[in-house]
């Protein structure tokens, strides 16, 4: 029956805003509230629908007053704590009520009546029952009480009546004249409780309900729909007012400064550096659980040379510190080369050598006569290269020409070093550099030119070479020699001249280096029979140089497309396939004790265990050779572990397994099945227990036997696509990098942790 009250509940923020908190500046004597109408409307924008006055809004902006009347309701007679009135007769009627004549006599009779009489007790009133009105509390006592929802289990217990109260009869029995003291009250079976249980034979048939349903599929008419996007470019007169502007030269002049502090910033201090990481780290070392990771170094990559092509191999120089070569093929299968035969003619192969000091430009480039798929620095002398291409041929490079460059390589420029850190700030330092650019900066630039271009220096003979890529390729030992007069010879120069090399065509092939000759072949003629007064040069050996020895690993028919990939040779012995020449050696110790083992992996997922010497008998030649079979796909990888030279690991398709030499009866140990398909792998430097398998999914699999055998410790994500190859390398003993290339032609560097690194005691 009141329009222009409003019920409103004010809760402890709108009542301690508007100074109208209960029972302190409003009670229920004092109810009343002015409260202007500007603040109610301030409180509105600030706090929109949080706020308490926001169900009367729209009464409150029609309110023609500048003051509103808020009443603390303390009995609830409207249902809330406080009601707003929305008129101004009302507000006036409650403030100033208005008094009649007879009640203005009543109350002077009654004040002179007070100032005569003694004040009077007035009677005890009741209080008025009042409808109870629900806030929710019955929901909150519903829920919380507490209702039977399990039927309950009904017991009877019976008893035949002839039995109640039957008399009972105790004895006493001597404890010691039992045995060790102790009575045991066995339980045993009563009869008369035993359950008969009958057995029933029960068959069920279960029939599938059948259902017969007819799918129309609506045919739409296919149409042919292009939209071409094209961006937004400035003409070249605007391009040359907006950078000629006063107002770009100013700005540019403005933030240099502060440009090339942050930049130096960044160099100095690595300020994405976690300290919780490196607390953890202290933790692990004091006993804790450590962490296993690998951490992103660098990224290299070539926009030019590696564009759409895959990175086949990667090296790292054995002698400077931070040179790492990377070479890289073509994604095409032998049928799509064939069809774009044209078009690779434009794509120049090449080996580039990267520094880490300067990941943006290349140090130096070997020119490839094709793609190649692996390559090798020799041991020895590391500016002699041994690589294999795609068609099968074997190329040889020397730059040592160059080592002096490769070892004197420093950072870009002093004042602005750019690593793979600020690689995103370049262009930026790139413009102001053009703009506003200081002496020194300016001659750094300039100085800056093009990677020299190294030729290769022999190539082999396409007949003599392999008929299918070049898989694999080693340089062996330098404490031998081979010759073609099926002898293992004595090395006393002790440097590497031999290299070998395997193809799917199932040959191994035995070369000799004619860049460096060892005593043995230092005789009137060497092996192409060119005479002492001929320069000492191997440029004539462009598409002649022949194979020393090649070896055929023939098994069965069916294997005559398997991929010999050996690993790890130890100067076998072979046969020899051109004519035999004399050579002055008689003072060199030919060695009988030599191993002539060969383990090698196949494109069917077999394991060969050959022995390369030939016994030639009286009736045929014989060939030791022993086979497994535990991958189902190509084996990709072949590597006899750093620290025991009779474990070797293998990986394909999506096992790997861990093989022991002169154990026959398999691997000693082998994994299940994983998710990704294997496709590179190598063994820790300085973890006997612990190597590095990558994955098709661009994920790298950590493995440490010491702590799981059955599946990687640590699993890790490096790229978006294949991981095509791994190396290891040791910058200090203190810092440890994992190089990872990617199907994409990128090569990331990581740094291993030190969990990673450092052996354990007795590992």
């Amino acid at each position: 029956g009141h329009p222009e009250i409003f019920p409103l509940v004010f809760t402890t923020k709108t009542q301690e805003i508007f100074s109208c908190r209960a029972d302190e500046d409003v009670t229920e004597e004092n109810c009343f509230k002015l409260i202007k109408k500007e603040d109610i409307i301030q409180d509105l924008k600030t706090r929109a629908t949080v706020s308490d006055f926001h169900p009367v809004k729209k009464v409150i902006l029609e309110y023609p007053g500048e003051e509103l009347l808020v009443v603390f309701d303390a009995k609830f007679q409207y249902g809330q704590n406080f009601y707003l009135v929305a008129s101004e007769e009302a507000k006036e009627n409650l403030l100033k009520p208005p008094e009649t004549v007879e009640e203005k006599k009543d109350d002077n009779e009654k004040e002179e009546e007070s100032e005569e009489e003694p004040l009077e007790i007035q009677p005890y009133k009741p209080p008025v029952h009042k409808p109870w009105v629900s806030l929710g509390s019955e929901k909150e006592v519903e829920e919380e009480s507490v209702k039977e929802t399990v039927t309950k289990i009904k017991y009877r217990i019976s008893r035949v009546r002839r039995k109640f109260g039957a008399p009972i009869t105790f004895t006493d029995k001597n404890a010691s004249h039992v045995k060790d003291s102790y009575l045991e009250c066995a339980s045993y079976q009563d009869k008369s409780f035993s359950i008969k249980r009958l057995e029933k034979d029960v068959g069920i048939q279960m029939v599938p309900k059948l259902r017969e349903a007819i799918t129309q599929t609506t045919w739409t008419y296919p149409k042919n729909a292009a939209t071409q996007y094209f961006p937004m470019e400035l003409s070249n007169e605007e391009k040359e007012e907006s950078l000629s502007s006063g107002k770009l030269k100013e700005f540019l002049t403005s933030v240099r400064l502060r440009m090339e502090i942050a930049l130096q910033q960044n160099e100095i201090m690595n300020v994405f550096f976690d300290d919780w990481k490196a607390l953890t780290e202290e933790e692990s070392s004091s006993g804790g659980k450590p962490d296993v990771y690998l951490k992103a170094h660098q990224s290299f990559t070539d926009l030019h040379y590696f564009k759409d092509r895959t990175i086949s191999c990667v090296c790292w120089h054995p002698t400077i510190s931070g040179i790492i070569a990377v070479s890289a093929k073509g994604r095409l299968s032998y049928e799509e080369r064939v069809n774009l035969s044209d078009k690779l003619l434009l794509q120049q192969p090449v080996i580039l050598f990267w520094c880490s000091f300067d990941p943006i430009h290349p140090q130096l480039v070997l020119e490839c006569p094709e793609d190649i798929c692996c390559f090798q620095f020799s041991p020895s002398d590391p500016s002699i290269i041994a690589g294999g291409c795609i068609n099968g041929q074997v190329v040889l490079w020397d730059v040592s020409q160059h080592e002096e460059k490769l070892q004197n390589v420093k950072p870009v420029a002093d004042e602005t070093e750019i690593t793979a850190v600020n690689m995103v700030n370049a262009s930026i330092l790139n413009k102001l550099q053009c703009i506003c650019m200081s002496p020194p900066l300016m001659q750094v630039q300039q100085s800056s030119t093009e990677p020299p271009l190294v030729r290769c220096c022999a190539v082999s003979s396409i007949q003599d070479s392999h008929g299918k890529p070049v898989t694999d390729i080693h340089w062996l030992p330098d404490y031998s020699e081979d010759n073609q007069m099926d002898a293992t010879s004595e090395n006393r120069a002790e440097t590497s001249v031999q290299f070998v090399t395997c193809s799917p065509d199932c040959s191994i092939l035995f070369w000799n280096n004619p860049a460096m000759k060892s005593p043995s072949e230092k005789s009137k003629e060497d092996i192409f029979g060119m005479p002492l007064d001929v320069p000492d040069t191997s440029k004539h050996l462009d598409l002649c140089w022949k194979p020393l020895v090649k070896v055929l690993i023939c098994m069965h028919s069916e294997y005559k497309k398997s991929s010999s990939v050996p690993y790890t040779l130890d100067v076998p012995a072979k046969q020899s396939l051109y004519t035999e020449r004399s050579t002055s050696s008689k003072n060199v110790k030919v060695l009988e004790s030599i191993s002539t083992d060969l383990l090698v992996g196949t494109e069917d997922g077999d394991i060969v265990y050959s022995d390369w010497k030939v016994e030639i008998d009286s009736d045929s030649e014989k060939q030791n050779t022993q086979k497994y079979t535990i991958h189902t796909e190509t084996i990709n990888t072949l590597q006899r572990s750093p620290f025991f030279k009779d474990i070797i690991l293998s990986i394909g398709g999506q096992i790997f397994a861990i093989w022991k030499e002169g154990v026959t009866n398999g691997p000693i140990l082998h994994s299940s099945c994983s998710a990704g398909r294997y496709t590179a792998g190598k063994w820790s430097l300085t973890r006997p227990g612990v190597f590095f398998i990558g994955r098709d999914d661009g994920n790298i699999d950590i493995w440490d036997l010491l702590k799981k055998t059955y599946e990687p410790s640590q699993l890790q994500n490096i790229s978006d696509s294949m991981i095509t190859f791994i190396s290891p390398w040791i910058a200090s003993p203190n810092q440890h990098f994992l190089a990872v290339s990617d199907d994409l032609g990128v090569l990331h560097v990581l740094e291993v942790c030190q969990t990673l690194s450092q052996p354990s005691e007795n590992e």
